[in-house]
C-alpha cells in the first residue's frame, strides 16, 4: 500500500521551525534529515508517511495503553511506533510520549520489563525525533532519572536491573541529543542546579558501584554529554564563549564530587576493563578543563550571576574566586596524583594515549590556575616519550612540541625551569624509586628521566652546568647502576684453552647480559643507556668526562658503573643509536678523540687493567713472584693515586675477584664502543689499544675473553677490517714488537705470551716469516722458567702448533696402515689366492725365502754417485722448513715437560705433542728420533698416571701409531700392552661385584680411560696376533652384565675395533664362549664343526656376545 505523503510532510515542515539560533546542533542536523527530500528514497515503503493516517494508525494502540498499562500493551505501541515514519512521528511526538509517561507517572509499584519497555518506547521516539519545547526536555529529564534513582535515597540508584538501568541512561542520551536549538543550555542555569546535581549524583554512583561494563561506559557518556561534549560521530550543539562561561558554572558546582568518584573509578579495579578508564580520564579533565580554563577564569566574576537574586538556590553557586581557584587546585593536583602515580603504567595503550590527551588539555587551558598540576602533567608527558605504542609517542612528542613552542614565546623561559627542577628532583628520588618500585614503574621513570632529556633537547648543557644538578644525576646514575656480583659462576667460568670459544663469528657473538642489583628487566637497562647517550649527544663532553673520571677514580666502590656510564657518553656524542628530536650537530672529531684517549689511557692503566681474577690457589706463583714488582710498578706510574692503592692481600675473595671481572669487561667493551664512535678515525689509537685487547682475548677468564673478542670485532667494523685475521696481518708489525720486547722483561709483563697466543689463533701462515724471533724468544724463556711460568708457554706453544696443523694440513691417508691379512674385503674370497698368500707369508716367517736363491731379479744399488753434490758433501741435510723446525723445536721441549707434577701441564704438554706429531709426520727422520726421546716419559702416562692422563696419552699413542707405527709396534707390544691389560685383569673381579658407588672412585675411572684407548690403538697399530689374543683375553670379563654400563659399552668399543683387524679371529673366540646355532656340514664328506660354545646355557655373557655377533655377520 502506497500513502501519498508529498501534502502533509509539506504542511509538516512549513510548521516548523527551520533553524535555531546555533550554528550546529543535533537536533537541527536530525530535523535536516527528517525534511530533506534526498532521503525519501531511503525511507521504507511499509512506514506510513501521512500524519493523520499515523495518528489513526497509533489511536487505539494509545489509548488501550492508557486505558490498561500492561506490558503487552506497551510492546504493541512499540512495534507499531516503527511502521510510522519519522517525519510522521515528530507531528506526533507529545501524542506518543503521552501513554508512555502516564505509565511512569501512575502511582504504585510496577514491574521492571514493563517500566524497561516504556523506556524503551521513549527512547525510540527522541531516537527519531527533536523535542522542541522546554517543558517536555525538562519534565522528561526528571521523569528518567525518577526511574533510576531509589525512592527511600533520591540521591541514590534504585536496586534494579543492568537491563533497565541501561535502558534509562541510553534515553537520556537520546533526549539530550534531541533537544532542539537552544533549550538544552537552560538545564545549566541556576534555577535548574538542584535536578542537575541530581542527575550528576545518580550518573557517578552509577559509574562507581556498577558492576556492568556496559551500564558504566553508558552512564560516563550520559556525563560527557551533559558536558556537551559528547565524542559520538554525530555533530553537536556549537557552545559560544558567554554559553560556555554559564556551563562552566554550573559545573563548578559539582567539580568536587565529579573529580573524586571518577579519581576512584579511574583508580580502581583494573578488572572493569580499558574502556571505563578511557571514559573516566575523559570526563574527569574535561570537566576540570571546563570549570578551570583560564579563559573562563577571566571572565567569571563579570558574568555569574548574583547568589541574591536566586534564593536557597544561590547557595549552591559558586563563585570562582581567586582565593577558590587557588584552593581547587590544590586538590585537583592531590587527585591528579594518585591518577598519575596509579595509571602511567597501565597495560592498555589506549589508557595511556588518554593520560597524554588529559596533560595537553589541562596544559593547554588552565596552565595558570593549575600551576601546581604542571610538573605532574609535564612528568606524564614526557613518560610517554618512549611509549611502546607508537600512537602514545606520537600524540605525546606533538603535544609537547607544541607545549614548548608556547611557552618559550616572547623569552618565557618558565617551561625550561619547571623541566630543569623536575628532572633535579627525580634524580634526588630516583634511588629510593628504583628500590621500593616493581620493575615496569621503574621503567615508567626512566622514561620520564629520559623524556625531560628529550624535552630539553640542547638545553640540557645548560642545566649540567649547575653543579647541583651534576652531582645528583651522577650519584644517581651510579646508585641505579650498581651490578650484583654475588654469583659465584662469573669466576667459575673458567676455561683451559679459552681460545677455543673465539671460532665464533661477528654474527653469532652476543653482549654478556649484566645483573644489576636494583631491576631485572632488560629494558629498564636499555632506557638507562639512552639517558647516559642523551647525556652526551646534548652535554658539555669535556665536563661529562672529567666528571665521571673523577668519580672513577675516586673509589672503587663507583668504578664499574663510571665505565658503563662513560661508554655511553661517548657512543651519544657520536650519536650512536640515536633518534634525537632536536637537530644537534655531534662534536667534534678531534674533542671525541681527545676524550676517548683520556678514558682509554685511564681504562688500561696497571691498576685498572691488570687486576686479580683468579683464586689464590691457582695464582699462587704468579702472585708471590709479581706482588711487590707490580706495587713498585704502580706507585712510580700513579704517585697522585697512592691512597687508592691496595696492599697486596694474601687471598682474594669471590666477591673482589668477580667485581675485577666484571670491570675489566666493562672497560672492553667501552673500547669496542669508541672504535664505533670513531669509525676509521680510531686506527689512530690502534697502537695503543690493540695489544691490551688481544691480550684480554687470551684470558683465561671466559667473561673476559669473550667480552675482548667483542670488543675486537667492534674493531674490525669500525676501522674496515672484514675479519679478525686481516686486523692483526695488517697491525702485526708493532705487534710482535712489543711482544718480543715483553717477554724479555717477562717479570712486568707476565701477560706477553698470552697476545701472541691469540695472534696464532686468528692469523694464517703469512704471519710465520714474523714471529720466528719471537717463537725463540719464547721457547729461551721456557727454558730459562720451567718451574714458573711453564702453563703460560705451554698454552702459546699450543696455539702456535695448533696454528700449524691449520696452516700446513698434513694428509694422513697418504700413510695407511694395510689390511690385515684377516680382515675382510669387499671382493669375492680367491681360496686358491688366499692358500699362496699364506705359504709365503709363512716361509718368510720361518727364513726359508733367502735359501731359495732367487736373488737375480734383484738389482744391486748401484755405487756410482749421481751427481756432483753427492760427491761434495754426502752427509749434508737438505734444510728443514720453517714450520717443521719449530714443531721439532716445540717436541723438544714436551719432553721434560710430560713429567711435571701438574696434571693440567701434563695434559697441555700431550695435547701438544700430539699437534707435533702430527706437524713432523712428513719428516720422519725428524719425528722418530724425537719419539724415542719422548717414550720413557710417554709411557709413565701409560702406565702410572691419573685416568685423564692414560686416557689423552692412549690418544697420543694412536696418533703415533699412524705415523710411525712399525717404529712402535714392538714397544707397545712389549711395554704397554702387558701393563694395561693385566690392569684390567686385576680389576675385573671388583667392579662386576661393586655397587652404583664405584663408578666415582679412581679405579673406575682408569678401567674406563684404558677400555676407551685399547680398541683404537690396536687398530692403528695393527697389531700382531698374540697381542690381540692379549686384548681380547683382558677385556672378555668386561661382557658380563654383572658389570657397570659404562665399562660394557667400553669392551664393546674395543671389541668393534678388533673386528676391524681380524674380524675371523674375534667371530672364533666369541663363538668359543656362546655359540647360538649349530653348523652343520653342506656336504657329508665334511667333518661337522664343533666349537666350544655349542649347546651352553645362556651366561652373563650373552647379551654383549650377541650384539658382537650380530655386528660381524
Amino acid at each position: 500500500m502506497t500513502y501519498d505523503v508529498g501534502g502533509n510532510e509539506r504542511r509538516a515542515i512549513d510548521s516548523m521551525p527551520q533553524t535555531c539560533s546555533k550554528e550546529v546542533c543535533y537536533a537541527c542536523v536530525r530535523q535536516k534529515r527528517l525534511t530533506s527530500a534526498g532521503n525519501l528514497h531511503f525511507r521504507r515503503m511499509s512506514q506510513i508517511d501521512n500524519a493523520k493516517v499515523a495518528f489513526a494508525f497509533l489511536r487505539p494502540a494509545c489509548v488501550l495503553l492508557t486505558r490498561e498499562q500492561s506490558i503487552q500493551n506497551v510492546q504493541q505501541l512499540n512495534a507499531q511506533l516503527r511502521e510510522v515514519s519519522d517525519l510522521a512521528l515528530q507531528q506526533l511526538q507529545e501524542y506518543v510520549l503521552f501513554p508512555l509517561r502516564f505509565v511512569l507517572k501512575t502511582p504504585g509499584s510496577k514491574r521492571e520489563n514493563l517500566i524497561q519497555a516504556v523506556v524503551e518506547g521513549i527512547e525510540y521516539v527522541l531516537s527519531n525525533t527533536c523535542v522542541h519545547s522546554w517543558d517536555l526536555l525538562q519534565e522528561l529529564f526528571s521523569e528518567l532519572c525518577l526511574c533510576l534513582s531509589s525512592p527511600g535515597k533520591p540521591g541514590k540508584p534504585a536496586s534494579v536491573s543492568e537491563d533497565l538501568k541501561a535502558a534509562v541512561i541510553q534515553s537520556l542520551d537520546a533526549l539530550l541529543h534531541a533537544a532542539y536549538g537552544d533549550i538544552a543550555l537552560q538545564l545549566y542555569k541556576p534555577v535548574m542546579l538542584p535536578g542537575l546535581g541530581a542527575a550528576i549524583s545518580l550518573l557517578l554512583a552509577l559509574a562507581e558501584e556498577e558492576k556492568s561494563r556496559k551500564v558504566q561506559a553508558a552512564a560516563l557518556k550520559c556525563l560527557l554529554i551533559l558536558l556537551l561534549q559528547c565524542d559520538c560521530k554525530e555533530p553537536h550543539l556549537w557552545v559560544g564563549q558567554e554559553e560556555s562561561c554559564a556551563l562552566a558554572t554550573a559545573f563548578a558546582c559539582f567539580l568536587p564530587g565529579i573529580t573524586q568518584v571518577l579519581t576512584r573509578v579511574i583508580t580502581g579495579d583494573m578488572k572493569q576493563g580499558h574502556a571505563v578508564t578511557v571514559k573516566a580520564i575523559k570526563v574527569w579533565y574535561r570537566t576540570v578543563g571546563l570549570v578551570m580554563a583560564d579563559e573562563q577564569l577571566s571572565n567569571a566574576d563579570s558574568s555569574e550571576a548574583s547568589a541574591a537574586d536566586l534564593g536557597k538556590v544561590g547557595e549552591l553557586l559558586v563563585k570562582r574566586t581567586q582565593t577558590w581557584v587557588k584552593e581547587t587546585s590544590e586538590k585537583v593536583a592531590i587527585l591528579l596524583k594518585r591518577i598519575t602515580s596509579c595509571v602511567s603504567v597501565h597495560q592498555h595503550w589506549k589508557v595511556r594515549l588518554e593520560m597524554v590527551n588529559l596533560s595537553e588539555n589541562l596544559l593547554s587551558t588552565c596552565q595558570k590556575s593549575l600551576k601546581q598540576c604542571i610538573s605532574n602533567l609535564l612528568e606524564v608527558l614526557v613518560g610517554k616519550l618512549n611509549d611502546e605504542n607508537s600512537a602514545v609517542r606520537d600524540k605525546c612528542s606533538a603535544a609537547l612540541e607544541a607545549i614548548a613552542l608556547r611557552n618559550q614565546t616572547g623569552d618565557n623561559h618558565t617551561f625550561n625551569d619547571i623541566l630543569s627542577e623536575n628532572l633535579h628532583s627525580l634524580a634526588t628520588s630516583l634511588p629510593r624509586l628504583m628500590r621500593i618500585s616493581d620493575d615496569q614503574h621503574k621503567l615508567f621513570i626512566l622514561n620520564v628521566f629520559l623524556g625531560y632529556l628529550k624535552v630539553l633537547g640542547p638545553k640540557v648543557a645548560m642545566v649540567l652546568n649547575s653543579a647541583a644538578h651534576l652531582q645528583r644525576i651522577s650519584k644517581a646514575l651510579m646508585q641505579v647502576l650498581e651490578l650484583d656480583i654475588t654469583d659465584v659462576r662469573i669466576v667459575e667460568e673458567r676455561s683451559s684453552s679459552s681460545l677455543e670459544h673465539t671460532g665464533l663469528g661477528p654474527h653469532e657473538l652476543y653482549t654478556q647480559k649484566k645483573h644489576f642489583v636494583y631491576f631485572t628487566d632488560a629494558n629498564i637497562f636499555s632506557s638507562l643507556q639512552q639517558i647516559c647517550r642523551f647525556l652526551g649527544y646534548y652535554g658539555n663532553l669535556y665536563l661529562l668526562v672529567d666528571h665521571f673520571m673523577d668519580l672513577y677514580r675516586e673509589s672503587s666502590v663507583y668504578r664499574k658503573q663510571c665505565a658503563l656510564v662513560l661508554n655511553e657518553i661517548i657512543s651519544g656524542a657520536a650519536g650512536v643509536g640515536l633518534v634525537a628530536k632536536h637537530k644537534y650537530g655531534p662534536v667534534s672529531k678531534d674533542d671525541l678523540k681527545a676524550a676517548v684517549m683520556s678514558i682509554i689511557e685511564e681504562y688500561t692503566s696497571l691498576n685498572n687493567w691488570h687486576l686479580p681474577t683468579n683464586s689464590v690457589e691457582s695464582d699462587r706463583d704468579e702472585d708471590s713472584h709479581f706482588s711487590h714488582l707490580r706495587i713498585l710498578s704502580i706507585t712510580n706510574s700513579v704517585q697522585e693515586n697512592h691512597n687508592q692503592l691496595l696492599p697486596a692481600k694474601k687471598s682474594s675473595t669471590v666477591h673482589q675477584m668477580n667485581s675485577n671481572i666484571w670491570q675489566i669487561c666493562i672497560q672492553l667493551e667501552g673500547i669496542g664502543c669508541f672504535a664505533v664512535a670513531l669509525g676509521v678515525d680510531f686506527r689512530l689509537l690502534l697502537m695503543t689499544t690493540l695489544y691490551p685487547v688481544l691480550e684480554k682475548a687470551g684470558d683465561e677468564t671466559l667473561l673476559i675473553s669473550h667480552s675482548a673478542l667483542c670488543s675486537l670485532w667492534d674493531i674490525c667494523r669500525a676501522c674496515g677490517y672484514s675479519s679478525l685475521k686481516e686486523l692483526i696481518n695488517m697491525n702485526s708489525d708493532y705487534l710482535l714488537n712489543d711482544i718480543s720486547l715483553n717477554l724479555q722483561r717477562l717479570s712486568l709483563h707476565p701477560h706477553a705470551p698470552r697476545v701472541l697466543a691469540v695472534m696464532f689463533y686468528h692469523s694464517d701462515a703469512s704471519l710465520l716469516p714474523l714471529v720466528g724471533d719471537v717463537v725463540q724468544d719464547v721457547l729461551t724463556a721456557l727454558d730459562l722458567s720451567y718451574d714458573e711460568r711453564a702453563p703460560v708457554f705451554c698454552a702459546v706453544l699450543h696455539s702456535l702448533v695448533k696454528a700449524l696443523v691449520r696452516w700446513f694440513p698434513a694428509k694422513l691417508g697418504e700413510k695407511k696402515y694395510s689390511a690385515p691379512a684377516g680382515a675382510r674385503c669387499e671382493d669375492p674370497l680367491d681360496v686358491r689366492q688366499f692358500l699362496l698368500d699364506y705359504h709365503k707369508l709363512r716361509c718368510q716367517a720361518e727364513g726359508l725365502l733367502e735359501d731359495e736363491g732367487d736373488t737375480g731379479d734383484i738389482e744391486k744399488p748401484s755405487t756410482v754417485p749421481d751427481s756432483d753434490e753427492d760427491l761434495e758433501d754426502p752427509d749434508k741435510k737438505p734444510e728443514l722448513p720453517s714450520h717443521i723446525t719449530m714443531a721439532k723445536d716445540v717436541l723438544e721441549r714436551c719432553i721434560h715437560l710430560l713429567s711435571d707434577p701438574s696434571l693440567r701441564l701434563r695434559l697441555k704438554v700431550l695435547d701438544v705433542l700430539e699437534l707435533c706429531v702430527c706437524v713432523l709426520q712428513s719428516h720422519e727422520d725428524v719425528l722418530l728420533p724425537l719419539v724415542h726421546r719422548c717414550w720413557p716419559a710417554l709411557l709413565q702416562r701409560l702406565t702410572n698416571d691419573d685416568p685423564l692422563a692414560v686416557l689423552w696419552a692412549i690418544k697420543v699413542l694412536c696418533t703415533l701409531g699412524e705415523t710411525c707405527g712399525d717404529f712402535l709396534r714392538k714397544r707397545v707390544s712389549q711395554e704397554v700392552l702387558p701393563r694395561l691389560t693385566g690392569s684390567l685383569l686385576k680389576q675385573a673381579p671388583l667392579s662386576a661385584k661393586a655397587g652404583p658407588i664405584y663408578a666415582h672412585t679412581l679405579a673406575f675411572k682408569l678401567q674406563l680411560a684404558v677400555l676407551e684407548g685399547l680398541g683404537t690403538l690396536c687398530l692403528r697399530l695393527d697389531l700382531a696376533d698374540s697381542d690381540l689374543d692379549l686384548v681380547s683375553e683382558a677385556c672378555l670379563p668386561y661382557l658380563s652384565c654383572r658389570q657397570p654400563a659404562r665399562l660394557q659399552e667400553a669392551c664393546l668399543s674395543v671389541f668393534r675395533h678388533l673386528i676391524k683387524v681380524d674380524p675371523d679371529a674375534v667371530w672364533f673366540m666369541l663363538n668359543e664362549l656362546y655359540c647360538p646355532r649349530s653348523y652343520e656340514p653342506p656336504h657329508s664328506d665334511l667333518h661337522a664343526v664343533r666349537l666350544a660354545g655349542m649347546g651352553r646355557p645362556k651366561n652373563e655373557y650373552t647379551d654383549n656376545i650377541l650384539r658382537l655377533l650380530a655386528e660381524i655377520h
